[in-house]
């Protein structure tokens, strides 16, 4: 427990993690994240266009600036555009810009992140989210390097590194015909998958006295003791929000934290989760008996935020798979009949129990 506490209080400086860190505020240093790290500094000398991929709250963004920062363009800008979080009528605009009176409300010109991130790097987040009657317009840019705002016909010369992030699977949509194929490939030259935090579990400790000395210092508590049975229940939890969800609840603790105890924020329900170690969440050897156990917790519910699959960290349909390969079946209840145990409908093939 000391060596989580030692440093529970002391923010470092932005100075100090570029010294000390040159991936600043990525925490950790488990094999899962460092195999990550490699590939970043193997990427970022190159202007290559990187597809950063990985479950929501895997911390995408850090990535991304971390490439922009160990690369020749770190002292260029660095331009974001979440690609979800706009309308799609504004969506051309805030990429590419627009000129006056180039539609209804356009009162003035507008730079799009494309020209402001020019000599720099843009980083697209969510962009298994822009529509497909945007794409073509993306994909030639990425290829040309060069576009126009709306409302005009000039055309403008750029020189970016793009970055993009999704928590989508875009070969399945591909499929789907939902993302074009011709933009997928354009995207896909040097993927970098982020690891869950179920993944990476013996970083928990140092996440969580990094973000208890943040949360501390913002609300201005002394934090000196987290209990060995909190700190236990944060590296058993499934995690499914990942380390936006272990953020969260830390500032939750620090807030509700009295005499300088950080309290345990987890839902009651999964104070006692199923505990799974690193080689456990590997499914190496033990699957059989983790999967039993996590159904029995679970009540035999499978899917649900309560369920065996999001407390083992998969998707309810990837764990009735694994159930039905492993031969894994619910217990057949028995009943009382005329004084005598029989089985209740014995010869029923197995069916996932309701969710």
């Amino acid at each position: 427990m000391e060596s989580v506490m030692e440093n529970v209080n002391r923010v470092p400086s932005r100075e100090q993690c570029c010294t000390e860190n040159r991936f600043e505020e990525i925490i950790g240093n488990s094999p899962a994240l460092e195999s990550v790290l490699a590939e970043v500094e193997r990427v970022a000398p190159t202007d290559s266009t990187v597809l950063v991929l990985g479950e929501t709250g895997t911390g995408k963004e850090l990535i991304a600036r971390a490439i922009h920062k160990v690369s020749p363009r770190c002292r260029c800008p660095f331009i974001k555009l979440n690609c979800a979080a706009i309308p799609f009528d504004l969506l051309e605009s805030e990429l590419f810009g627009h000129e006056k009176g180039a539609f209804t409300g356009a009162f003035g010109q507008k730079i799009g992140r494309f020209e402001m991130a020019d000599t720099g790097t843009l980083f697209l987040d969510e962009i298994g989210d822009i529509p497909l009657a945007l794409q073509p317009k993306l994909l030639r840019v990425l290829q040309e390097q060069e576009f126009e705002r709306l409302g005009s016909g000039r055309t403008h010369r750029i020189n970016i590194r793009l970055v993009a992030a999704t928590h989508r699977d875009l070969a399945e949509m591909v499929k789907r015909n939902e993302f074009r194929s011709d933009l997928y490939y354009r995207l896909d030259v040097f993927p970098v998958v982020l690891p869950p935090l179920r993944e990476r579990r013996q970083d928990i400790p140092e996440l969580v006295s990094h973000f208890v000395g943040l949360f501390a210092w913002r609300v201005g508590k002394h934090i000196n003791h987290i209990p060995r049975e909190t700190l236990d229940a944060f590296t058993s939890y499934s995690w499914p929000g990942n380390v936006r969800e272990l953020q969260n609840l830390i500032e939750r603790a620090v807030i509700l934290s009295n005499n300088g105890v950080l309290p345990n924020p987890l839902p009651k329900s999964d104070k006692n989760p199923v505990t799974v170690t690193p080689s456990q969440g590997t499914f190496d050897g033990s699957t059989r008996a983790l999967i039993l156990r996590a159904l029995q917790v679970a009540g035999w519910i499978i899917g649900g935020p309560s369920g065996a699959a999001a407390r083992l960290g998969l998707k309810r349909t990837t764990l009735i798979a694994k159930m039905k390969k492993l031969g894994i079946s619910r217990p057949v209840r028995r009943v009382e009949v005329d004084g005598l145990n029989q089985n209740r409908e014995p010869n029923r093939p197995w069916q996932p129990a309701a969710d």
